[in-house]
């Protein structure tokens, strides 16, 4: 048991110095090296809603083929619960994304929550089906200037999956999140009732576990346990990384990796 301790603090120690020895990415940076400015794309959706498969499917879209130069979309597929009274219960929702999307109705200043919505880097909203809108977003989106997330994913001794994280250095104390994320493509679900019903359904970017840490220090690093449901396919899993300000919701920096 000892070697075993041993070997995880080893392992976390030294990804943790390596994490915090980068700088933050500029725009002008990531043109020059021809890497792509990593922006999260969340859809709030429901099965529920039969204005929502068009918005699934543009979500498919923009993660398969990555259409805005310079941009590594990474998508997010958050479902709502409060569609499930209204004749079909989706089962991959939850209370904790209704909760995530009201606190963007607040930020965006609207009326009212809605479905499909989809928020690009925390910045900007619009209708989840409307893909020139999102497009343009996104586009914006990676023209900013990013924090550095870092993210490698390991097994401990006994082949348990942890995620080993860094955040970049800041010029002073922040008021932010780290958020890990994992998320599953490739879901189909036939409906039965409600306004879809008779129909498939097709989801990328479930997100499937949701956990958020604090991140005030100028630079922070440490490790996660990754927790897996064995009806998960492990082969469709990815495991995402961002960086959220508290007080605007704009993120900051982001990453992903696909499970090993």
């Amino acid at each position: 048991m000892r070697l075993r301790i041993l070997l995880l603090l080893t392992v976390a120690a030294v990804g943790v110095f390596a994490f915090m020895q980068s700088r933050p990415i500029s725009a002008s940076d990531q043109q020059a090296d021809g890497k792509r400015a990593p922006v999260i794309v969340e859809l709030f959706t429901a099965e529920g809603c039969s204005s929502c498969p068009p918005a699934d499917a543009l979500l498919r879209k923009l993660e398969a083929e990555q259409p805005v130069p310079n941009a590594e979309i990474i998508v997010l597929g958050e479902h709502v619960d409060y569609w499930n009274e209204l004749g079909w219960k989706d089962r991959f929702s939850a209370a904790q994304f209704t909760d995530r999307q009201r606190s963007y109705v607040s930020d965006f200043a609207l009326d009212s929550a809605y479905t499909p919505q989809m928020v690009i880097d925390g910045r900007a909203e619009m209708n989840g089906s409307d893909a020139k809108a999102a497009s343009k977003a996104i586009a914006e989106a990676a023209r900013k200037e990013k924090t550095e997330v870092s993210l490698q994913i390991k097994s401990n001794p006994d082949g348990l999956p942890f995620a080993l994280y860094g955040v970049d250095e800041a010029s002073g104390k922040r008021n932010a999140e780290l958020v890990l994320a994992i998320t599953e493509t490739s879901l189909e679900t036939q409906v039965k009732k409600g306004e879809n019903e008779g129909r498939t359904l097709r989801h990328t970017g479930v997100v499937r576990y949701w956990k958020s840490f604090p991140v005030e220090r100028m630079s922070v690093g440490g490790t996660a346990p990754l927790k897996l449901d064995p009806s998960w396919n492990r082969a469709n899993l990815r495991v995402v990384a961002f960086l959220q300000d508290k007080k605007t919701l704009q993120i900051l920096g982001a990453t992903s990796e696909k499970l090993p």
